[in-house]
């Protein structure tokens, strides 16, 4: 197994896949003039941005779901530093919406001086190392991940796609943004969707009625998303993913990582986990169960 081979380059010593990234699509992101009224779901991958895509398109659309399925989640909602924003960015009506991988230190210039809004969301890093283990099985454009101890080895050490889960987490939780940024969890939204859904209306203003946050929430349920083409990658040509090894969409559930970790897996995990976490004054919903 490698651990960066030639589907990948360095970008300010992140790893990122070449069939995504270009020089080029990375500094169309950092000339990017961010408007006022943007929205931003920011994420480190697996951890529910696809979720992202489907319900802020419903919210700023007031419930319909024309968008979400007549446009692939990638044209709807595209990542800033991927080579599709240059594409489509002529096709976006106000308020824009993006999704980032990228840490808050390599955001554009323009939207630090923007009044953009930013959702950032996390999930139990646990989950997110299952998820993501199961996706570089399908994806052909990333590599092998190997066993799922050696995937477990890199994860921890940050030798995959966007670095260091805890260094994500702690770049978007240390930010001058004020009250341009509302912290989610995917764990929250799993169990309770509606008043996730609630809680994002209030922070874009969309000022939804009840009846239409409640279509929302169920209309983003993992069964209905799981069975929307325009959110389920079916549309990717399998040369770039194979759902036969592992559906893109696979459980949407939390917890899954007990089905994985050994007990001493699990040990060492949130070991290097807490370690790197020390001296945080946040704390995350699995932190009280987990």
């Amino acid at each position: 197994m490698a651990t960066c081979s030639d589907k990948y380059f360095f970008h300010h010593g992140l790893m990122l896949p070449k069939a995504t990234h270009t020089d080029a699509s990375l500094k169309f992101a950092a000339d990017f003039q961010f408007n006022d009224d943007d929205i931003v779901i920011a994420t480190y991958p697996k951890s529910g941005t696809t979720w992202m895509q489907e319900i802020v398109p419903l919210m700023v659309n007031g419930g319909d779901l024309t968008p979400v399925q007549t446009i692939p989640n990638w044209n709807r909602v595209p990542w800033l530093e991927e080579m599709v924003l240059a594409d489509v960015i002529g096709t976006l009506k106000s308020p824009r919406m993006l999704v980032t991988h990228l840490p808050y230190h390599l955001m554009p210039s323009s939207f630090f001086s923007s009044r953009a809004k930013v959702i950032y969301v996390a999930r139990n890093p646990k989950d997110v190392l299952v998820s993501s283990y199961h996706f570089h099985k399908m994806a052909i454009f990333l590599d092998d991940p190997g066993t799922f101890q050696e995937f477990n080895d890199i994860f921890l050490k940050g030798r995959v796609m966007f670095g260091k889960w805890t260094d994500h987490v702690k770049s978007w939780r240390h930010t001058d943004l004020g009250d341009r940024v509302l912290y989610a969890t995917y764990d929250e939204m799993v169990q309770n969707l509606r008043g996730t859904v609630g809680e994002f209306s209030t922070f874009l203003g969309t000022n939804l009625s009840e009846e239409t946050l409640q279509g929302i929430a169920d209309h983003c349920c993992f069964k209905n998303m799981s069975a929307n083409s325009m959110s389920n990658y079916s549309l990717v040509p399998k040369e770039y993913m194979d759902p036969s090894v592992s559906p893109f969409l696979r459980k949407g559930i939390v917890g899954d990582w007990k089905n994985h970790f050994t007990p001493e897996e699990d040990l060492q995990f949130s070991a290097c986990i807490n370690e790197d976490m020390k001296g945080e004054s946040y704390s995350f919903p699995w932190s009280q169960v987990e």
